[in-house]
């Protein structure tokens, strides 16, 4: 799905559920805290949201982040109150692997995305070897089915048994998991690490300690869905 029609599902989502409440756009950028022409440029499919932003309207529409991505008409939003009921609509939550062998930074991480509202599942993964394990089905993984949903990592550079920069070289060398986007957590945002995890196709950098708006300001550059929900024809494909 290319990041136009993304915006373009999401406006659509923004406008019917806003006349179902309705608000006028002048109420709902009050509700939200945002300007009026900001809210006319996203219902126009013309903005690529934070995931701050992508809160506040949720908050002011008074309905949850991922029911905003699905197709549902708004007189049914009590249907949709559980995961299993957006499943069965055909959209599934993206799986989240983290690894990160700091035992604070997960906490900090895992908090992170509990105030972003994520619905998402995460795992975690301690150290290179044990993610490489995961997905290549070696080591203690070797009789188990290998995950194809996890369609998200978030990787530290620094870590034990195998680095982060050789984990996402591996990754991006094979066919079966170089799509998958890997956003590198790191101390700082320039360097030759940097430079190198570049050229191998990181998707995004995030400084840690992960943050609220550390997330917020790499949805753009995921369109959206990356970071929340995607839809199933997406991850069959």
């Amino acid at each position: 799905m290319q990041g136009t029609d993304v915006r373009s599902r999401f406006g659509s989502s923004i406008k019917r559920w806003r006349n179902h409440r309705g608000f006028s756009q002048e109420e709902l950028a009050e509700r939200a805290n945002l300007h009026r022409t900001y809210i006319s440029d996203v219902e126009r499919g013309a903005r690529n949201l934070s995931l701050e932003s992508i809160d506040k309207l949720a908050r002011a529409l008074e309905i949850s982040v991922p029911v905003l991505f699905t197709d549902a008409q708004p007189q049914n939003a009590a249907d949709l109150a559980g995961t299993s009921k957006i499943l069965a609509r055909g959209m599934e939550f993206v799986d989240i692997l983290l690894v990160e062998d700091n035992p604070e930074d997960v906490e900090l991480t895992l908090q992170a995305f509990k105030r972003a509202r994520f619905g998402n599942s995460v795992r975690v993964a301690r150290d290179g070897a044990e993610a490489l394990d995961l997905f290549f089905g070696k080591g203690a993984f070797a009789t188990q089915i290998r995950d194809t949903r996890l369609q998200i990592i978030l990787l530290d550079l620094n870590l034990p048994k195998v680095s982060g920069i050789e984990v996402l070289r591996r990754l991006k060398t094979d066919p079966r998991t170089a799509k998958i986007p890997v956003l590198v957590l790191t101390a700082s945002d320039k360097g030759q690490d940097i430079t190198e995890c570049e050229k191998l196709g990181a998707a995004a950098f995030i400084t840690k300690p992960v943050s609220f708006h550390g997330l917020s300001k790499v949805t753009p550059e995921l369109c959206l869905v990356w970071a929340l929900i995607k839809p199933a024809e997406l991850i069959r494909a």
